[in-house]
């Protein structure tokens, strides 16, 4: 069985408030791009995963593939399986890459063994490994070139479909600079606060307003400890995008081009 994982990118992020179980609230609009990993699963003799192309510095338990399988493997029968990886997604970049990896085990084995969960339950188990999986489990789903994207709240995993017509038609380039920006790092210096209108209000604008009104409130504090990403960024705009942004919590950047 092989699917591919795809990246995702963070039109506009706000957080909105710290929660008592130490997350915090926000607002965001999670928009699927082409950029895809690879991953293979085939029943095997004994469970083993193997990784290919952009390494990942972390143990086979750690792995979240091998985590969504251990999930899976506690409710089902599941046999052993054969997890091959080719990573081309960069890890830690506002990607998503490792997350998309995750909730594409879980499509995967639900597909290969016939487990018939639907996406629903498929969303469930996406939120025990991580709070912006379930999006993954939707992306399957969605048509990108129609505007078509997820908007999150909560941690993320609260998810509503939104469609931008605006988006349809629109090129997405994505930039992602040698620098790993951790996710502990981009809340640390963030100062949660709600605006006088939501996300939701902001990007109902015209596309062209976006530039000074949709931002991402990590890239204040971001930028000024990495000044390469806001030069990037700046990088985007002369070559004639609509909008730009840093992703989630960074480092990639992308723009926003009408083809």
């Amino acid at each position: 069985m092989i699917v591919y994982p795809c990246a995702k990118i963070n039109i506009g992020l706000k957080v909105i408030g710290k929660r008592p179980d130490g997350y915090h609230d926000l607002e965001t609009f999670f928009f699927p791009v082409g950029m895809t990993d690879i991953l293979e699963v085939v029943e095997a003799e004994e469970t083993t995963l193997s990784v290919y192309g952009n390494e990942l510095d972390c143990r086979m338990e750690d792995n979240l593939c091998f985590k969504a399988y251990n999930l899976l493997k506690k409710d089902f029968n599941l046999p052993p399986v054969e997890i091959h990886l080719l990573k081309r997604i960069p890890s830690g970049a506002g990607l998503g890459g490792g997350s998309s990896d995750a909730s594409n085990m879980l499509i995967a084995l639900n597909r290969l063994f016939n487990l018939e969960l639907d996406k629903e339950r498929l969303c469930a188990y996406a939120s025990l490994l991580g709070s912006d999986c379930p999006f993954f489990i939707h992306a399957s789903y969605l048509d990108a070139k129609n505007g078509e994207g997820m908007y999150g709240e909560g941690k993320g995993e609260i998810l509503t479909p939104m469609t931008i017509p605006e988006l349809a038609g629109i090129s997405v380039k994505v930039e992602v600079p040698d620098i790993f920006v951790s996710t502990a790092e981009a809340y640390a210096g963030v100062s949660p606060q709600k605006g006088p209108e939501t996300l939701k209000e902001t990007l109902g604008r015209p596309i062209d307003e976006w530039k000074s009104v949709v931002k991402n409130d990590f890239e204040g504090h971001i930028f000024k400890k990495h000044p390469i990403l806001a030069a990037k960024k700046q990088e985007f705009y002369k070559k004639g995008a609509i909008y730009a942004s840093m992703s989630g919590s960074g480092s990639a950047l992308y723009g926003l081009f009408r083809d």
